[in-house]
């Protein structure tokens, strides 16, 4: 095993970081889970083991409510966070010290309610050494100068509109001189590219055959071709990163994916959780107290009382409601329910006739990246149903292996090359709910839970739990690594750890 670790990891650090090769520093976090989103560290110092509220704490700050992740870069630490009803702020710190370096304020105006456990500031800012990237919902994108916060350029964008009210939680992800944004929304869903230095749109993909979606874009290289992998409704997209043009798609996926996918040496892996479309929508429309009738059909009036104050957008109903009203009765049923609310050329999760725990598939899978068209049949190398997966947290894989945690702390492994079981159903932690998704570095792999309790976990195969600690406030951002520091973003604050004590 210890031969595996040796030549497994330097492979994948090796694979993180060669998509990076001009822009980001050895050591550097560059946006949401780290270098192409595989939630592993470059970096080589040692890292903390045992911390708590004040143990280890090299130094923390207020950074306003909010669920997005830190980033850093050059020596810099970014995090967003509402810092009054309607202002969202941008926040740098020296990543050594914790000294603010600046503070951008923006107005956003009125916002439309989001689910409880999610914040307005929900998006992971991207960062370079030379400029923030930066999405809310209400101001698009914004990008300033990494050193000083002022403006560079900003790309309004569709305010996205949920009708579940979960709100937006996309945030941007570089690849070499871009910029790329997908929004997977219930109006307006769509893939950008923009110009790093300059906004301009390099191009954009209308995901129109999609439902919502949280599931952020991966690089996939393939006999020396780079390709961006996006898990989406029904598939994995492979675009053309210069065109953005869809080269294949593999049809495998349920319907919302809220997990971003891990891609090492040319293959795709993925866990996923959904549930048929119908059932979701009598389950929390029809059905709910202050909504629903519960006559297992649904109409506009309906659906604008479950929303609430917020004004469901015409062209929502004429892209769903009208579609799916068959016979024109002003109502949806049964099959309706699936023709309104899935596109007519992708009916993944389409089954009306499913109900409660049956309407719900959660599966595992690997795709091999590349390809041309329809690739489901030759590039699928395997799929596995299981009852292990989060719809929420993303998968960490490693040395043949993936690992997966789930609400309440139940962690399993399965190996990559066929699938297969290592290690059944196992209680980590204090259990809890998790939104966090797995990160690691120096050989241990940190799980952050909503009720504020760090794991710890040696990277081998047994995944022995090295310490659980409390840090005090609840978590839903996942963490972030750089230069031998943990960063962990509570609900309010921003919290640095290091394993060597603070320096007198």
């Amino acid at each position: 095993m210890q031969t595996l670790l040796k030549s497994c990891i330097p492979t994948a650090i090796f694979l993180a970081c060669s998509i990076f090769p001009v822009f980001v520093q050895a050591e550097d976090w560059p946006q949401f889970r780290g270098p192409n989103c595989t939630g592993i560290s470059t970096g080589t110092k040692p890292l903390p083991v045992k911390f708590s509220a004040t143990e280890n704490i090299r130094w923390s700050a207020k950074v306003g409510g909010g669920v997005g992740g830190s980033v850093i870069a050059a020596g810099r630490v970014f995090v967003s966070g509402m810092t009054a009803d309607e202002t969202v702020s941008l926040f740098a710190f020296d990543a050594a010290t914790g000294k603010k370096l600046w503070q951008r304020d923006w107005a956003t105006g009125s916002l439309a309610e989001v689910h409880a456990t999610n914040s307005q500031a929900s998006a992971t800012p991207a960062a370079d050494a030379d400029r923030v990237y930066f999405y809310f919902s209400t101001l698009g994108l914004l990008t300033v100068e990494a050193g000083t916060g002022k403006d560079v350029w900003q790309r309004k964008l569709p305010t996205p509109f949920f009708v579940f009210k979960w709100g937006p939680g996309m945030s941007p992800v570089l690849y070499r001189d871009l910029v790329l944004f997908c929004q997977d929304d219930d109006l307006n869903p769509a893939f950008y590219a923009f110009d790093k230095a300059t906004g301009k749109l390099r191009w954009k993909d209308e995901r129109l055959d999609m439902a919502v979606n949280y599931s952020h874009p991966v690089v996939c290289t393939v006999g020396g071709r780079d390709e961006i992998v996006v898990a989406g409704t029904g598939m994995l997209t492979g675009y053309d990163p210069e065109s953005g043009k869809r080269r294949w798609s593999a049809k495998v996926m349920l319907r919302n994916i809220k997990t971003t996918p891990v891609s090492l040496d040319g293959v795709i892996y993925i866990s996923v959780q959904s549930g048929a479309i119908a059932n979701q929508w009598l389950a929390s429309v029809d059905r709910d107290e202050k909504s629903g009738n519960n006559d297992n059909k649904l109409d506009k009036a309906e659906i604008q009382r479950f929303v609430g104050k917020q004004t469901i957008p015409e062209a929502f109903f004429q892209k769903t409601f009208d579609r799916g009203d068959l016979n024109k009765d002003g109502f949806l049923e049964g099959r309706e329910l699936d023709v309104a609310f899935l596109h007519p050329d992708n009916f993944a999760g389409a089954d009306f006739r499913t109900t409660g725990d049956a309407a719900a598939e959660q599966f595992i899978l690997a795709v091999r990246g590349g390809g041309q068209g329809d690739v489901t049949q030759t590039h699928l190398l395997w799929k596995h149903k299981t009852k292990n997966t989060d719809h929420i947290v993303s998968p960490f894989v490693s040395d043949g292996r993936m690992f997966l945690v789930k609400e309440g702390g139940i962690s399993t492994v399965f190996n990559t090359k066929l699938g297969e079981p290592v290690r059944g159903p196992k209680r980590i932690g204090s259990g809890g709910g998790y939104f966090a998704s797995p990160v690691f570095g120096d050989g241990k792999i940190y799980l952050a839970s909503e009720n504020g309790n760090v794991v710890v976990l040696k990277n081998t195969a047994d995944y022995e739990e090295l310490a659980v600690n409390d840090v005090g406030e609840s978590i839903i951002a996942t963490p972030a690594i750089a230069d031998g520091r943990l960063f962990i973003r509570t609900r309010t604050q921003l919290l640095c750890i290091a394993a060597e004590a603070p320096a007198k």
